[in-house]
């Protein structure tokens, strides 16, 4: 599939004192959601914050939306202003009220939409009773509530593209669903135009959102891709214990139980378990994610 990339990363680098993030090429599709996946401490949230510009000290290259570079988004507020980005941080002052957030909201970004803001608040169920005290703190919210009112902040301005670190993470299932369905309709709102890029490790969660992933495992990117795409490079494989020992020459990645062994197969490898008493089927993005993790990570597993 020929897609236009909304971001691209060129030769990343990111050092820490014991980690590195090291991004040779990505290039996220424009008009699509893209999951970042990976375990923690995979590099995921760093990614995220060199493109949203809160880690400047970097080496290699992010272009933006195809013609802007990271100079633009410092420089240019048509830049900054396309960008929504929330966090698991600290992302309101602690010691702000509800009514200063949205406040500084209307302050600091063009096009911000204080109605819609309200408005979006009471669908995401913010408050049991649709009322809102201006007077509350954030710091008195609970972790799903601040997530709520990060939602409604990025939701309430004309961006292009939303940075999202993790946005599952503090939600209930039901609010995981919501959330799926607020990324669908933001992609609709102006077809092929609008893109997010999200962090998780609740793979199953955010699986029927996902239309490209990016697998990143030990500060690299592991794998990437269309979802639809990857379900047809990889199969999941079950066999039977006799024949464990032809699936370990064989298999991309798999795990074995007393009964026998399943797990990732590149397709192209399929022809070479002719003969062995298998049962195939196309891969979960689940299965996929933790399958290209597990097969490069650095934990000791069993």
């Amino acid at each position: 599939m020929e897609t236009q990339a909304v971001i691209s990363c060129k030769n990343i680098e990111k050092k820490y004192k014991n980690f590195k993030l090291k991004v040779d090429k990505v290039d996220f599709p424009k008009g699509f959601a893209t999951a970042l996946i990976g375990e923690n401490g995979a590099g995921k949230t760093t990614l995220l914050e060199l493109i949203a510009g809160l880690r400047l000290d970097h080496e290699g290259e992010i272009r933006y939306f195809g013609k802007y570079s990271e100079k633009d988004r410092e420089e240019d507020p048509v830049v900054k202003n396309s960008i929504g980005y929330t966090g698991t941080g600290n992302y309101f002052m602690p010691g702000w009220n509800l009514k200063q957030t949205k406040e500084v909201q209307e302050l600091l970004f063009d096009g911000f939409d204080g109605d819609k803001y309200d408005e979006i608040l009471k669908e995401l169920a913010f408050s049991a009773d649709n009322k809102t005290d201006a007077n509350k703190k954030v710091n008195s919210l609970s972790d799903g509530n601040k997530t709520k009112l990060m939602l409604a902040g990025v939701l309430s301005r004309n961006t292009e593209l939303l940075l999202m670190d993790e946005p599952a993470s503090a939600l209930d299932p039901l609010m995981r669903e919501k959330l799926c369905e607020i990324i669908r309709e933001y992609l609709a709102e102006a077809e092929g135009e609008k893109s997010v890029i999200f962090s998780t490790h609740n793979i199953a969660d955010m699986e029927n959102v996902t239309d490209y992933a990016v697998i990143v495992e030990n500060g690299e990117i592991a794998e990437q891709g269309f979802v639809e795409n990857l379900k047809e490079k990889y199969t999941y494989v079950k066999g039977d214990k006799k024949d464990e020992e032809l699936g370990k020459k064989y298999m991309y990645d798999m795990t074995t139980n007393n009964y026998g062994f399943e797990g990732l197969c590149l397709s192209d490898d399929l022809d070479k378990l002719a003969g062995a008493d298998i049962i195939t089927e196309t891969p979960t993005l689940t299965q996929l994610s933790v399958g290209i993790m597990r097969a490069n990570t650095r934990l000791k597993l069993a």
